[in-house]
């Protein structure tokens, strides 16, 4: 029996984030686990939505008919409480949080509290709610008011790996590789803070990610490397095709990225997958992505602890080699994207 749903999402699948991806491969996924999945493209610029974008998603959201499952990415949802309510009277609605919306940096106060507002009238409306991480569930039932019952982890997906031998350090640089699209909560001041620490070593680094999410942070992340001095050592390639990521993930050695927050850390586990040792932050739920003994973590938003770690990698060939084989344990027991899709699948469907 094929079983039909609508996903809405906040723009275009395609687009080279990890929300994005999940939305993406768990659609993809849901087809071979008996759903067809109808896919409703919401606008660009949520959860800050101009008046157009806005009445267009409304719309589009109305038009689902009645008593049919509707998926909406909170990204979306979040900033649309009256699409919430009427929704669900109507239909079996289920939003999807990657993480909640006024935890996302940069906010001012009030921003960040008429989010909190939005979503918490939004969540109200829905049926289930599926998350991508367990710290996630914790702060909706916490702080958002969501039932325990009706909140579903759903972690991300991975494809199998089979990662390149770990190279030996000496005699040549430490290649460091950081992916994820360039906005101020994904911390790259921060990393570069700490790279112009380390500059008595041997490293180069590599930069991957959407430059045009946020425009403020892209023109400090190409500032920064100017000013201190590391326009030789730190190449930005911005998003590119995942044949090259995975050939950049197999020819590097560590994996950084100093997120303040993230909902999961799909970035972490890719690399982790791939069999590299990472480094991180402290935020949201990093600490729960990586697997135990498989990275290190700094305080958020502290540049002097990130380059101690970074320094601890580039200089222990040991340690690095002893992190590495254990993110390589660690990810065998990744789930695949097939097991997020099947996972996705019995949480819609209960009751």
């Amino acid at each position: 029996m094929v079983r039909v749903a609508a996903f809405a999402a906040p723009g275009d699948l395609a687009t080279p984030t990890g929300g994005f991806v999940y939305d993406r491969r768990i659609v993809q996924g849901l087809g071979a686990h008996g759903w067809r999945i109808e896919t409703l493209n919401l606008g660009d610029g949520f959860p800050f939505p101009d008046e157009t974008v806005r009445a267009n998603a409304l719309a589009r959201l109305a038009a689902v008919p009645e008593g049919g499952t509707v998926v909406v990415d909170g990204l979306a949802l979040g900033a649309l409480p009256e699409a919430a309510r009427r929704l669900g009277a109507s239909h079996d609605l289920v939003a999807l949080v990657h993480h909640p919306l006024a935890l996302e940096t940069g906010l001012s106060q009030d921003r960040a509290a008429a989010l909190r507002q939005s979503e918490r009238e939004a969540l109200a409306g829905v049926r289930r709610v599926i998350v991508t991480s367990a710290f996630t569930a914790r702060v909706l039932v916490a702080e958002y008011g969501a039932p325990p019952e009706r909140v579903t982890v759903v972690r991300p997906g991975n494809d199998r790996k089979d990662p390149a031998p770990v190279r030996p350090g000496r005699g040549r640089p430490i290649e460091m590789v950081s992916v994820g699209a360039v906005t101020r909560r994904k911390g790259y001041d921060v990393l570069l803070a700490a790279a112009a620490r380390l500059r008595d070593l041997a490293w180069r680094l590599t930069v991957v990610g959407d430059l045009g999410r946020d425009a403020e942070a892209a023109a400090q992340l190409r500032q920064d490397i100017a000013k201190f001095g590391l326009s030789d050592r730190v190449r930005v390639t911005g998003a590119i095709p995942d044949e090259r990521l995975a050939e950049l993930y197999a020819t590097s050695d560590v994996f950084v990225l100093a997120s303040r927050f993230e909902g999961y850390g799909m970035a972490f586990a890719e690399a982790i997958a791939h069999g590299l040792p990472v480094i991180g932050a402290a935020g949201g739920a990093v600490p729960e992505t990586i697997p135990e003994g498989a990275g290190l973590l700094a305080p958020p938003g502290d540049a002097a602890a990130f380059a101690l770690a970074i320094r601890r990698l580039i200089t222990d060939d040991a340690e690095r080699q002893r992190l590495a084989a254990a993110a390589r344990a660690a990810a065998a027991a990744l789930p695949t994207w097939d097991d997020a899709a099947q996972a996705f699948s019995q949480a819609l469907e209960r009751s």
